[in-house]
């Protein structure tokens, strides 16, 4: 990645005055501060990693949060200029973060702008948070490069979408109609409706368990409570049952 504040000397330069302009260039280079809001920290603790050197991305990361009271308490705390913001929280998730911010939002000399960061992308999740106020919605399988563009983005007011993504808000914005409730859908936690989604795609137990950051135990409580509460048989037939309400 080519250095924000890098460059070359002209021959002849000294050696201070380089220096100098190099410190100037650095302390002039602009930073996007950033909290991140997720409830895996190993996640957390990627992401960092990926986009908190904050001399090479010009990102700083300035507070963490794992559910819905702590994100409110650190971005009241800190006034990020950029949150990214897990979708599936406990304590009501992404959209209860949004809802429990519209001050901040609001503000018109600091606003605080959100960029939805998830592994689902389900349109009624995509949806949900851009109507709570989210300036954008990106999937977790974004290059560390492409998240802090993103987050620039983002600061200066832009909406950015994961290619397909995009498709979703522009159709769901288009017609005045709110989507139909799926009282069968309802039934499930956010959390099962990610398992359920994975299933019906076709991924192994393990393979659920590491793109979600959970136990294969843990995967298999959810598929058991999905299928008991859809009153469904196997993953068979809960794979037809997802596909019919195009959830896959």
């Amino acid at each position: 990645m080519t250095e924000a504040t890098g460059g070359t000397h002209n021959g002849g330069a000294t050696g201070a005055a380089g220096a100098d302009a190099g410190a100037d260039d650095s302390a002039s280079a602009r930073r996007v501060r950033v909290v991140l809001v997720d409830d895996h920290r190993m996640f957390r603790t990627g992401v960092q990693a990926e986009i908190g050197e904050t001399a090479r991305t010009g990102v700083e990361v300035v507070g963490e949060a794992a559910d819905v009271d702590q994100a409110v308490t650190v971005i009241g705390a800190t006034r990020p200029e950029v949150v990214l913001l897990d979708v599936h929280l406990p304590g009501g998730g992404g959209v209860e973060v949004l809802r429990r911010s519209a001050a901040l939002m609001a503000d018109p000399d600091r606003p605080v702008r959100f960029l939805a960061l998830s592994v689902s992308d389900a349109a009624e999740d995509v949806i949900g948070v851009i109507r709570g106020g989210a300036r954008g919605y990106v999937t977790k399988t974004i290059t560390g490069t492409d998240l802090v563009d993103a987050i620039f983005r983002v600061s200066d007011g832009d909406a950015v979408f994961s290619p397909r993504l995009a498709g979703f808000v522009l159709d769901a914005f288009a017609s005045s109609d709110a989507p139909p409730v799926d009282e069968d859908l309802d039934r499930l936690t956010q959390r099962e409706r990610e398992v359920l989604r994975l299933i019906a795609r076709g991924y192994a137990y393990k393979e659920i368990a590491k793109q979600l950051f959970i136990s294969v135990k843990t995967v298999e409580s959810h598929v058991s409570a999905v299928l008991r509460k859809l009153q469904l048989s196997n993953r068979h037939e809960l794979t037809r049952w997802a596909t019919a309400r195009r959830l896959v």
